[in-house]
């Protein structure tokens, strides 16, 4: 039963409180101290083998090397904390996108607050699918039905009636009501909780792999540091100058800086997809996005426009159509011949009083009527405006005193009614197969079959159809009834496709991602619309999810009648067959299956609280095409990290090919050890991390998604590394040798060419040479140059360096090699052009493409 309950606080005493109790957030993990992330940067095992290195320079004496290592600890330190500091940013303005909300009452009337605005005293408005932000008494309530196993582990949903206390956390999953909140913030139940639980974020997945095989480089480098080491003591170098280039080697030759150019390319990825309304939750989504094999939708708001019009009326004596657009009640209702008006007028009548939504008018000039709930019951109040018909006025004269809310499993919604004189009416609205048999109806068998036909030839033109049903009785019952009920008539509702959905699929289908449909619609619906946005062939089969007889799951397009049990199933059975599926979902019954997808996509503006919650990526459009985009932002992440991972491991692969090559061709020492440290500096800084913001590669949404299985390292990266690598190692020891045999400063002619060609290599490595695209890099390409100049021409740098300026003519010299940097990237790129991918056969998955072949694979 309804209890009347209080018309909730006003703005200004919500404020105040608000200002006295603080906001109604959970316990949150403090804040990281600078001096945390400095001692953090200082305990990486690179940075602690520098400072014993530094230990060892200070005991010898080396006060030059002391100063260069010093420096490099310093600078890295720097980066590594500014880094982090700006990925933690990025991911708390993130968070804040993608905060709950809450609807209350305020001043007397319904508003949408952010939940940690929500003070003790506040009416919550609760409906299905929302997330209950405080703990509350229930004060109204219909039908409601809470689950609260997130606190209590308890599988079954708890009923509650007037004066039941509710917990923050948990979900609505039926009926609606309100309650009057008590405790916010940490003295709320999940507050109490959350304060013992407070940690911090894990690594995302690629971080756990990337740092696997950043300890499998740091022990091939250790190594082959230690043959350099062995080298050098064999031909008389000195202990101490051996050991402190061994170190450095290890330093140099390994990217230290990976793992912050990672965590900083996922969070800046996840702020771009924000901007093109894709709010990431879960850093570790981005770099999943760009291995998605299949996309699988609903159709109500993410095919279609969500913008329901009513279209068709049928009764037992005839037919109407009705005019206009949106959800304005401005139209006709036009009748054929044989309809009178009082078979209609009862007909919207009882989709007026079975009916939570409302429609809200303009507020201002050029803006549209909207509505507040679901959009297909706005579309049946918006036909009854057209037939004069007013929800208040009706509502005043019919009181609701009892209703049954709709459920995905009875696919119906019960209403009582006092009537005037005491009477009561029941009202039942629903999916045609719920009604239109014995016992819910008892009207004669033919009618049945008739108004069943007419519906199914609705469905089959893309309408949806819903049967209403009524009976008067003598009392008002203290029950919902659901039969014995007298058909009304039928709904056929029109949710037109969204005008960018069919470019969306067919952007799916051209970047190698199978597009499926998951509805619980009629079939005959599904496949109109499926069949109209491209999503399956005219003649390709529609798995009916009630028929025990439909066709292989697996390998079809489009799933009717799918309930959320099934969806589950059919998402389980895809991921078993390797599929990487990227789910979208709106309702609470959708949870489930959200956090099952590899990629669960929530509607930003439609879904409920509890599917925004279970997503990892929220569309603030709740277009389709939204998550196409977000998909190729997850590939250019992807192809950035490893285009980071080439042109570092194969400057750390040629410098330890130099050190290693160089005393078998007459070079003893080619670089000392601050100058191996200089060019890490140098290279592996701003320009490394510049690579981070490259566009997308041309052509990465044409070409089927990298194998989910797939290593950071495969697709033929590691082998271009080594191409690279034999390309920079070529031209620095060639320039060396030939100074060498001319009397020219030889260690720092190397010096400067292995430094300026791996630049050289960044500048190749760009996705749209020639252009200003990413101008952070080339900022970034030309300031290293400058200090690499500087350290030869910089009386200071070269007491540290011990280097020697160059004649200008030498220097153009290696200036003009080191262009084979760019060069040697360039023409690798149309030597090792990827092949272009075949056509997919039917059913296979998308990664059945073999590795390599996506010009995405192209670092």
């Amino acid at each position: 039963m309804v209890i009347p309950a209080p018309s909730g606080l006003s703005a200004a005493e919500a404020a105040v409180r608000l200002e006295r109790d603080g906001a109604n957030l959970l316990p949150q993990k403090p804040p990281v101290p600078l001096w945390r992330r400095v001692m953090a940067q200082l305990r990486d095992p690179l940075i602690v083998v520098l400072l014993v290195a530094a230990a060892l320079t200070i005991v010898t004496g080396d006060w030059t090397d002391t100063a260069v290592i010093m420096l490099v600890v310093v600078v890295n330190t720097s980066v590594g904390v500014a880094q982090e500091v700006r990925a933690d940013r990025a991911i708390t303005a993130l968070s804040q996108l993608t905060a709950p909300v809450a609807r209350v009452i305020r001043d007397g009337s319904q508003a949408q607050v952010p939940a940690a605005d929500v003070v003790v005293g506040d009416l919550l408005v609760l409906a299905e699918g929302d997330i209950i932000v405080a703990d509350a008494t229930v004060v109204e309530s219909a039908a409601l039905l809470i689950d609260e196993s997130s606190l209590t582990g308890e599988s079954a949903p708890v009923d509650k009636a007037g004066d039941d206390p509710v917990s923050s956390g948990t979900v609505v999953v039926r009926g609606r009501g309100r309650a009057v909140v008590t405790a916010v913030g940490a003295a709320s139940a999940s507050g109490r909780i959350a304060s013992m639980m407070v940690k911090g974020a894990g690594l995302t997945p690629l971080q756990r792999r990337l740092m696997g095989v950043g300890r499998l480089l740091a022990g091939i480098t250790v190594l082959l540091s230690a043959v350099v080491l062995a080298l050098g003591l064999v031909r008389g170098q000195p202990v101490e100058l051996m050991v402190v280039t061994a170190i450095s080697l290890v330093v140099a030759a390994v990217p230290e800086s990976l793992p912050a150019v990672v965590t900083l390319s996922l969070a800046l990825g996840a702020r771009r997809m924000a901007a093109r309304n894709a709010l990431v939750r879960r850093l570790s989504a981005v770099e999943t996005l760009g291995s998605v094999t299949v996309l699988a939708t609903d159709k109500t708001g993410t095919l279609t426009e969500g913008r329901m019009v009513t279209r068709h009326l049928w009764t037992p004596t005839g037919e109407a159509t009705i005019t206009g657009s949106g959800y304005a009640p401005d139209g006709e209702v036009v009748a054929d011949g044989s309809l009178g008006g009082a078979g209609l007028t009862d007909l919207l009548t009882a989709t007026v009083l079975c009916n939570d939504s409302r429609l809200s008018p303009p507020q201002d000039t050029g803006e549209e009527w909207t509505a507040l709930g679901d959009p297909t019951e706005a579309a049946l109040l918006a036909a009854a405006a057209k037939l004069d018909l007013d929800r208040e006025e009706l509502q005043g004269r019919f009181p609701r005193v009892a209703e049954r809310p709709f459920d995905s499993e009875r696919k119906r919604m019960s209403t009582v009614h006092r009537l005037p004189g005491g009477h009561g009416r029941v009202i039942c609205k629903g999916a045609p197969e719920a009604l239109l048999h014995p016992p819910v109806l008892v009207d004669d068998p033919v009618l049945l079959a008739r108004a069943a036909e007419r519906a199914e030839q609705l469905a089959q033109a893309g309408y949806r159809v819903l049967a209403v049903a009524s009976t008067d009785l003598d009392t008002v019952p203290e029950t919902v009834w659901e039969s014995g009920l007298s058909l009304l008539g039928l709904v056929a509702i029109l949710d037109p496709p969204r005008p960018a959905a069919a470019a969306a699929i067919a952007a799916c289908k051209q970047a190698g991602i199978r597009p499926l449909l998951i509805t619980g619609d009629h079939p005959g619906t599904a496949r109109a619309v499926a069949t109209d946005l491209g999503i399956i062939a005219a003649g390709d089969p529609v798995v009916d999810c009630r028929d025990p007889a439909a066709p292989d799951q697996a390998a079809a397009g489009v799933y009717a009648r799918a309930t959320p049990e099934q969806k589950l199933e059919i998402i389980q059975e895809l991921r078993d067959r390797g599929e990487t599926l990227a789910m979208t979902g709106d309702g609470v019954n959708d949870g489930p299956a959200l956090r099952r997808a590899d990629i669960g996509v929530a509607m930003g503006k439609r879904g409920t609280e509890v599917a925004r919650q279970a997503a990892d990526l929220v569309l603030a459009d709740d277009n389709l095409d939204t998550v196409v985009a977000a998909v190729e932002e997850g590939r250019r992440v992807y192809a950035n990290i490893r285009r980071f991972l080439v042109y570092g491991l194969s400057g750390g692969a040629a410098e330890i090919a130099v050190m290693l090559l160089g005393p078998f061709v007459g070079l003893a020492l080619p670089l000392l050890p601050a100058q191996i440290l200089w060019i890490n500096l140098l290279t592996h800084g701003l320009p490394g991390v510049a690579l981070g913001g490259e566009p997308t590669v041309p052509g990465a949404m044409t070409t089927p998604p990298r194998p989910p299985t797939q290593s950071i390292l495969g697709a033929g990266l590691w082998q271009r590394v080594i191409r690279i690598a034999v390309v920079l190692t070529a031209v620095t020891l060639g320039v060396a040798l030939w100074a060498d045999l001319t009397g020219r400063p030889w260690q720092s002619m190397a010096f400067f060419a292995l430094g300026a060609t791996q630049l050289g290599v960044a500048l190749g490595s760009r996705t749209r040479p020639g252009s200003l695209a990413n101008p952070m890099l080339l900022f970034a390409v030309a300031g290293a140059f400058v200090l690499q100049l500087a350290g030869l021409y910089m009386p200071p740098l070269r007491e540290l360096l011990g280097t020697e300026p160059l004649p200008l003519g030498d220097l153009l010299i290696v200036t003009a090699l080191s262009t084979l940097g760019y060069a040697a990237v360039r023409l690798d790129r149309i030597l090792h052009r990827s092949r272009p991918p075949q056509p997919l056969p039917p059913g296979a998955p998308a990664h059945a493409h073999q590795p390599g072949h996506s010009d995405q694979s192209r670092a």
